[in-house]
């Protein structure tokens, strides 16, 4: 079986150049982050697959095209923040540290938070934090230029928004009552822009202990 490096180049390849992510610094940083150390022991032959994989505790890896395509759109600058929703082991975590000047995981789950921790650590990812708190952001202080939704959800909580700083862009796999759609939200002032870009399927995000404000 081919090695983790070969395999990690063949995924951004076929599975991310193909579906026209262009931005080269995603393509760069999904060909330097080691994905495997991301999935669980038994699955990391599956690491570079075009799969999501189960965490436990309700969180899910999302596949690797679906993540790129999030990124892409989130348009990050090497100077922004960013804030990944639902960080599970950390790998949406570590990809945005290669890309911005910080980035934060928001994982409620103690024992996956920990893993994330652990698995930033070793990377060296001194520009990475994980964080404990709900899934709608309300535990959270300070803005964010991106904030990455890790997670198919109905609908985006106003608290989540809320930590949006002026132009910053918040990406996430919305269903509602329909189809799931990518959409991008920009905030403008006071004003929460939105369009809505294709259609995609993401593992759902359990939004325990608010299920009020995220609901499947």
């Amino acid at each position: 079986m081919p090695g983790f490096d070969v395999l990690r180049k063949k995924m951004v390849d076929n599975q991310v150049r193909t579906i026209n992510v262009t931005d080269w610094r995603v393509l760069e940083a999904m060909g330097n982050v080691p994905r495997e150390l991301f999935v669980p022991p038994e699955r990391r032959d599956l690491a570079y697959a075009d799969l999501s994989h189960a965490l436990g505790a309700g969180r899910a890896l999302a596949a690797p095209a679906a993540l790129a395509k999030l990124l892409h759109l989130a348009e990050i600058h090497p100077d922004e923040t960013a804030l990944a929703v639902g960080a599970g082991t950390g790998y949406a975590t570590a990809v945005l540290a290669s890309l911005c000047r910080h980035a934060t995981g928001l994982e409620p789950d103690a024992a996956l938070g920990n893993r994330a921790r652990a698995n930033v650590a070793q990377l060296g990812l001194s520009n990475a934090t994980l964080v404990s708190g709900p899934l709608d952001g309300s535990g959270l202080t300070g803005a964010y230029d991106v904030i990455v939704v890790e997670g198919g959800v109905q609908a985006v909580p106003a608290s989540l928004f809320n930590r949006l700083a002026e132009g910053g862009r918040l990406v996430a796999v919305v269903s509602g009552t329909g189809a799931p759609l990518v959409t991008v939200y920009v905030r403008t002032g006071e004003e929460i822009g939105e369009r809505a870009e294709f259609t995609l399927a993401l593992p759902p995000l359990d939004a325990a202990p608010a299920p009020t404000v995220f609901r499947f």
